[in-house]
């Protein structure tokens, strides 16, 4: 027999969590269907930015969420055939925690549905693979998902928000296709050990031709190895042996750890996708973070953009779903808060993809560093301008006071 809520969310992922916790709070019945069995998958956006620590204090839960294991950065940079050239530094945008904390999304996702599973109006759904849409006349009226036994079941709600991601199955069951704003790269991730005496902090290695970001794990190294779009099979051509005698011209601390990447089974691939819907709603529907548009890797931006949008969706529409009245105009006003940081950010980052990272994948001369690293390297406290664009974004969302702790 279907299950009839206030709101059904497809996906349990940063925004499916935190939308979940937040309509829970305020006594709005809420089922999130999650289609894998847990949260265990490596290489993940797991960045927590300044903006989703605030958002998280602004719960009360802090002390808790910093009690879990994470690393800490407040600074980054690129390291060039020039040099190394400070990035950003958090600390110079005044927010009450300023730095990026970096933890495994796993370990965000349990925090976020562990708080939320101690509310009695909140239901998490694993297994639950959506399989369509449910429709009352021309509304959506709520999802049916198939179940580990291979039936299938019904959930029904006056609001449906799909948070299932860039290939989002509830989006495409709807007929709403995302516009492609390009990607010039994917990227290949991967692990080797850390050592003492390594460099410190997360930064970034450019030369010509190569692009590689490494993150801090205390016991190993998170490292994005940029290649040109659709290029995986030519490096599978030139061999394994090549790869790893790039990793040690590019980051020669290394040495010999290159040889940890054993196999081409080592690294998982990332396909980049810079894209956004024009409209993110149906009657009835509301698409949020990557479901409603997909982010460029580039300053690790989509978690919390996603954990933005569920937080705008919270304070706009609880009220809404608790009279049961939630209206197109409702789901239009999430849109309309939203598509400002939206839009900019991925022009930030598609400008920056055009005139950085494809000249650099294309390059074969040496990389000069561009003007505004020498200059914000000469005048540190200019690092705190693309530190707030990247850790507090264009708008940042703080959760509605009756959302709160009291």
């Amino acid at each position: 027999m279907a299950r009839r809520v206030d709101c059904v969310i497809a996906g349990c992922g940063p925004a499916g969590a935190m939308l979940g916790l937040l309509l829970a709070r305020a006594g709005i019945r809420v089922v999130v269907l999650e289609k894998h069995p847990d949260f265990l998958r490596d290489f993940r956006g797991d960045t927590i930015h300044p903006s989703t620590l605030q958002v998280i204090d602004e719960l009360g839960l802090i002390d808790q969420f910093l009690a879990l294991p994470h690393r800490k950065t407040s600074r980054l940079s690129a390291i060039t055939d020039q040099g190394t050239f400070p990035l950003v530094n958090f600390r110079f945008t005044r927010a009450r925690y300023p730095y990026i904390a970096f933890m495994p999304q796993w370990d965000f996702l349990d925090f976020v549905v562990d708080r939320a599973q101690e509310l009695e109006n909140f239901e998490l759904l694993r297994n639950a693979q959506v399989t369509g849409l449910v429709r009352d006349g021309g509304r959506v009226a709520g999802v049916r998902y198939r179940t580990p036994d291979g039936s299938e079941d019904e959930v029904r709600a006056p609001l449906t928000v799909a948070c299932d991601g860039r290939h989002s199955d509830v989006r495409r069951a709807a007929g709403m296709t995302a516009r492609d704003l390009g990607a010039p790269m994917d990227v290949l991730w991967f692990r080797v050990s850390h050592r003492d005496d390594d460099p410190g902090d997360a930064f970034g290695r450019v030369t010509a031709g190569r692009f590689m970001a490494f993150i801090d794990r205390g016991t190993h190294w998170q490292i994005a190895y940029v290649i040109p779009k659709d290029s995986l099979d030519d490096l599978h051509a030139q061999g394994l042996d090549a790869f790893r005698d790039s990793l040690t011209r590019l980051a020669p601390f290394l040495g010999d750890r290159a040889m940890e990447v054993e196999s081409w089974d080592d690294l998982k691939l990332l396909t980049v996708a810079v894209n956004r819907l024009e409209r993110w709603h149906r009657p009835g529907l509301l698409c949020i973070g990557d479901a409603a548009h997909a982010m460029s890797p580039i300053g690790g931006v989509g978690i919390n953009l996603a954990i933005q949008d569920a937080v705008a969706s919270a304070n706009l529409l609880h009220r809404p779903l608790r009279e049961g009245r939630v209206t197109e105009g409702d789901l239009a006003a999430v849109q309309k808060r939203r598509t400002l940081p939206t839009v900019a950010t991925q022009k930030i980052q598609t400008t920056l993809q055009d005139r950085l990272i494809s000249p650099v994948l294309a390059g074969t001369t040496q990389v000069r560093a561009p003007l505004a690293l020498r200059v914000m390297r000469r005048v540190p406290v200019l690092q705190g301008i693309p530190a707030r664009v990247m850790g507090i974004g264009l708008r940042p969302e703080h959760v509605a006071p009756e959302l709160r702790p009291r």
